[in-house]
């Protein structure tokens, strides 16, 4: 790698960079017209398993601290604000869903969403508007932003747990699983219900 000057240069562009680059950035920051892949590739290979490691995360490229070794480094800090229940699951519904708009946001929450709680996941980062739906009123849309798949450590959308990786995790609310086990017991006892109304309205036809 030593002999390689492309690669030294794109080397020196990220580990100078304030916030993670995409390819374009990057390219350009180091002077080198042709694809800045195969150079990202021999710097990755170069650093896996060392105390850094270069990453991308929503087609932005960083180094990092190596995972095992976060925790060595972390320091204890008061934070200054923590997100409260709306936001979360604001910030969920937006991940999982974008682009999203406030109403979208609004109909799967099931209540209304104060404005203060989009400002507080927009100074977090995570979150950015993305233009406008082209229906009447033209609302804002919603997206996640690169600082939240860095933040939560996710290559991609793609990597965003699954219901099931979430029950495993015990992350999912009590309430919420409840909520969903009655949901199912009242779908299969909606069912029964229709079943026996079927047949008796068979059996008065029959008679």
């Amino acid at each position: 790698m030593s002999g390689d000057a492309s690669v030294r240069l794109v080397e020196a562009v990220l580990f100078a960079a304030e916030e993670p680059l995409t390819l374009a950035e990057i390219g350009r920051a180091a002077g080198i017209e042709e694809s800045v892949v195969p150079h990202l590739a021999v710097l990755a290979d170069h650093y896996a398993g060392r105390g850094i490691e270069l990453v991308e995360r929503g087609s932005r490229w960083h180094f990092q601290t190596a995972p095992d070794l976060a925790h060595i480094l972390r320091r204890e800090r008061e934070e200054p604000r923590k997100l409260s229940r709306a936001a979360v699951e604001t910030l969920a519904i937006i991940a999982y869903h974008e682009p999203v708009s406030r109403a979208e946001i609004e109909a799967i929450r099931g209540v209304q969403v104060a404005k203060g709680t989009l400002d507080v996941l927009m100074e977090s980062g995570w979150i950015r508007p993305a233009g406008r739906r082209e229906v009447p009123g033209r609302p804002l849309i919603y997206v996640t932003t690169p600082d939240f798949l860095t933040h939560f450590g996710l290559a991609s959308r793609r990597d965003l747990p699954g219901i099931d990786d979430l029950r495993a995790a015990g992350l999912l609310d009590p309430i919420d699983m409840a909520m969903e086990e009655m949901g199912e017991a009242t779908g299969e006892a909606t069912g029964e219900a229709e079943d026996a109304q079927s047949a008796l309205e068979n059996e008065e036809d029959e008679a």
